[in-house]
């Protein structure tokens, strides 16, 4: 009797079925697929939860920045100049002359009283052909007249104007007949003229369309939005691009995991589809169509997802993006690539085991038994040798860094598509370590472990997936311990939050005062004979600042000396106070906290341990820029040449570290002893509280008023606050894959686990297996993510001075690295222990296919 596959081909069809029989096996993976969905829901989720992340993620970085046509309107080109003068008209003639319609807009940077913020008079048509898109109106009318003006919500508040009141401005009374805004910019603050009415204009900017003109041949300095975005090396959608396959790759790492139990689930089947005649092509066929379904059914559910919480969020990220985000106006490159990566991951991930599973005699798939794993040593010198690849590559772009960023971008690229492969390969060989390490330990631990060395094909790529992850946060952990470790260039949060800084602001001939009119009007005039406060009146001006706020105030003297030096490639930045018993005791530290021999006290870590830290005195410019002497050389530093090599520093906590705070001071036995002299032209205000906005907006109005400017705190992080979140980054993504991969492996052994419970094996055995996969998953990941981090680092440091060369790492963020390497591990230990101790319900019998 003939088989069906012989009399398919004696009917001239192909021997392994043709279309009909792989559009059999499809849809035999559909019904499985549909049975066993609960058992696949782990990995859809991961794939939704992926695809709207990198909706949501792609739409932030991309909305997050300036628009394209930020500057622009719907002009294709524009050119600028300083001023408006004969020169600049010609040129817009021209251009006019050429191109036709140019639009032509005056702007002017004014100082806010009282503020180191400014704002911008500008003259702009309000249905100009291009500028459409740069203007919207809030409220009332746009200007009409020479005597019309209206504005920005911001300068409205702090004149406090309202529609309807009289400003005098640019040399003139206006009415206010209007609050407007810049969509494209949010944080534009500007007061807005009909054109021609602003004088001596600071930038003059030209609109107009010159379509399939090259650059070259308009003869002057022309940008486009192209050109613009070309000249940020950092593209949002290409950072979302390297995030997204990033993401990718791990979402197929775990994938492997489970696309690989599903298909030791369906042996049995497979091996009975075998024996009726199907091929190696048919049953590769049967796994990989799974994994398609999944990724595209993921695909689609994270792209509704996605979607939802895009609008959720699109209000939030206007305010914090500072400009207005169209509701569709999201990255639809990224979120394509994002939907079809995620195929091509779940087809990719399923792709392995679908090999792996041919590989069964169909005997042994009929039996159930598992394949038995595969030797690792193939992947270990591979592994060594994209690890020191990624090594070199990264030192190369350390080498070639230009201090911005972009210089061996690319080798940096590289490097990272080294380093990542490279922990995949080595995972399998820190699986086989652990194992043999575990030889000599009970029973239950030496079984968990022999498990994740048996069981490769899941285990590993979920090491590999957990590595990934914690190597991005290491990378970033080291990095920020590096930039901020810098004793020398301080980086961070200038002043705390309960502190403002007034400096004095002396004005030019013709400058801006704040003034209050009969009426009780706030308005800014010009004062040409405004004459240069005294000290004294300076000093007054302050106390009553810090009265108005209920605060302390502490004079902070500035010597005529400064500090001067380099170390880590960066040289000595920030100001160099008085330590007067005043300033001493704000901080509350006593003169016998103080070494009588000390010339320098500071809070800045480690500086009293660098070398070629000199001080330098007498007359001149000083390093600091408030006066001082000139910069000395190093071999140069000598009494005649008023400077002190080596002072004596002492490390003082209790002094602030804020970056404009007095956070290194000069003793006075320094300024007895080398006759310095000291003037006061800042002062620090102390709260007992945070101050408000309304508080810092009056402190700056009536700073106005005195010469003064106010320094609030600004919005740079804290190195805390970096290797904070990047460590919460890294145990979040590895806890999120190891409660995946520990149940994968766990329900893998299950026969084992039967068969242990029927020898009298205890709860305790149950729960002590389960914690150790945890915990040993979550340590080896741990390590070998590290292992990755150092090797980056320690390749982009040891050949670049900028950022201080290997010395850098001596600045380890301990605290961060023990959450990583030891907590996240235990903690992982600790849930596995807490939820094994239940019996499955299938632990009593084994199922029927």
């Amino acid at each position: 009797m003939s088989t069906g596959l012989l009399d398919a081909s004696a009917h001239g069809r192909p021997d392994d079925g043709g279309v009909a029989a792989r559009r059999a096996v499809v849809r035999w993976a559909w019904r499985l697929f549909r049975r066993e969905w609960r058992q696949q829901f782990l990995i859809f989720a991961l794939i939704t939860v992926a695809v709207a992340a990198t909706i949501v993620g792609s739409a932030v970085a991309t909305d997050s920045p300036q628009p394209a046509n930020f500057g622009f309107g719907t002009a294709q080109d524009s050119v600028s100049f300083s001023r408006y003068d004969a020169h600049a008209a010609r040129v817009v003639a021209g251009l006019e002359h050429r191109f036709g319609r140019v639009e032509v807009i005056e702007q002017k940077t004014v100082s806010v009283p009282g503020s180191i913020n400014t704002y911008q008079l500008v003259a702009e048509s309000s249905h100009g052909p291009f500028s459409g898109p740069m203007l919207s109106l809030l409220s009332g009318r746009y200007p009409s007249s020479v005597g019309d003006v209206a504005v920005t919500s911001g300068v409205a508040s702090v004149f406090h104007l309202r529609i309807g009141d009289t400003w005098r401005v640019a040399g003139a009374d206006r009415r206010v007949v209007g609050i407007v805004e810049n969509p494209l910019s949010l944080l534009d603050e500007f007061a807005l003229l009909v054109p021609g009415q602003v004088k001596d204009a600071t930038q003059v900017t030209a609109l107009f369309d010159a379509p399939g003109v090259p650059l070259s041949s308009i003869g002057h300095d022309v940008e486009t939005p192209a050109t613009v975005a070309r000249s940020n090396i950092f593209n949002p959608e290409t950072i979302s691009l390297a995030a997204l396959v990033l993401g990718m790759l791990l979402i197929a790492l775990v994938s492997v995991g489970g696309f690989t139990v599903l298909a030791q689930r369906r042996l049995r089947s497979i091996g009975l589809l075998e024996s009726t005649g199907a091929t190696d092509r048919h049953v590769r066929l049967v796994v990989r169509a799974n994994g398609t379904i999944v990724g595209l059914l993921g695909a689609v559910a994270g792209l509704v997802l996605g979607l939802v919480a895009w609008l959720a969020y699109r209000p939030s990220l206007e305010q914090s993006s500072h400009h207005v985000v169209g509701p569709l106006e999201l990255p639809w490159v990224v979120i394509a690539s994002a939907m079809a990566l995620a195929v091509v991951a779940a087809y990719l991930a399923a792709s392995r085991p679908a090999r792996a599973v041919t590989k069964v005699p169909i005997v042994a798939a009929l039996s159930g038994r598992p394949a038995p794993p595969r030797q690792i040593h193939r992947s270990t010198i591979p592994g060594i040798v994209c690890l020191v690849a990624a090594f070199l590559l990264f030192g190369y772009a350390g080498g070639t860094d230009n201090g911005n960023g972009s210089g061996g971008l690319p080798e940096l690229a590289l490097g990272i598509l080294f380093l990542v492969p490279g922990l995949v390969l080595l995972a399998p060989f820190f699986l086989s370590l652990a194992a043999r390490l575990g030889r000599p330990a009970p029973i239950a631990t030496r079984l968990a472990l022999r498990d994740l060395a048996r069981y490769r094909a899941r285990s590993g790529s979920a090491l590999a997936a957990i590595s990934v992850g914690v190597l991005a946060a290491v990378i970033v952990m080291l990095a920020a311990a590096a930039r901020y470790g810098n004793v020398l260039d301080y980086a961070g949060p200038n002043v705390s939050s309960n502190e403002l800084v007034l400096h004095t602001s002396s004005p030019p001939q013709g400058a801006k005062i704040v003034t209050r009119r009969p009426t009780g009007k706030l308005v800014a005039v010009t004062n040409p004979q405004l004459e240069t406060a005294t000290p004294a009146q300076l000093s007054s001006s302050a106390e009553k600042i810090a009265k108005g706020l209920g605060a302390r105030l502490v004079a902070l003297e500035i010597p005529d000396a400064g500090l001067a030096g380099t170390h880590m490639g960066r040289n000595w930045s920030g100001p160099v106070y008085v330590a007067t018993p005043q300033l001493l005791s704000a901080f509350g530290i006593r003169a016998s906290h103080i070494d009588p021999n000390a010339d320098i006290l500071t809070s800045r870590p480690g500086l009293a341990g660098v070398s070629g830290l000199d001080l330098a005195y007498g007359p001149g410019d000083g390093p600091t820029g408030h006066g001082g002497p000139p910069t000395p050389s190093s071999s140069n530093c000598t009494a005649a040449a008023h400077c002190l090599a080596k002072p004596v520093i002492q490390e003082v906590g209790a002094l602030p570290s804020g970056t404009s705070a007095p956070n290194t001071v000069i003793t006075e036995h320094a300024m007895k002893e080398f006759h310095l002299t000291a003037t006061t032209t800042t002062w620090l205000i102390q709260g007992a509280q945070p101050f408000s906005a309304t508080q810092i907006a009056s402190a700056q109005l009536a700073a106005s008023t005195a010469q003064l400017s106010v320094e609030s705190k600004n919005d740079q992080p804290t190195s805390t606050a970096v290797t904070g979140w990047a460590t919460i980054f890294g145990i979040v993504i590895a806890l999120g894959v190891l409660g995946m991969s520990v149940g994968l492996v766990r329900s893998e052994t299950a026969g084992d686990l039967r068969t242990l419970t029927a020898t009298g094996a205890s709860t305790f055995t149950r729960r002590t297996l389960t914690a150790v996969t945890a915990g040993a998953l979550g340590l080896l990941g741990a390590l070998l993510g590290t292992l990755g981090g150092y090797v980056g680092m320690i390749g982009w440091l040891r050949s670049n001075s900028l950022n201080g060369g290997i010395a850098a790492l001596g600045n380890i963020p301990v605290t961060d690295l023990l959450l990583v390497l030891v907590g996240m591990p235990a903690f992982a230990a600790v849930v596995g222990w807490l939820f094994a101790g239940r019996e499955p319900a299938a632990m009593a019998h084994r199922p029927i296919e």
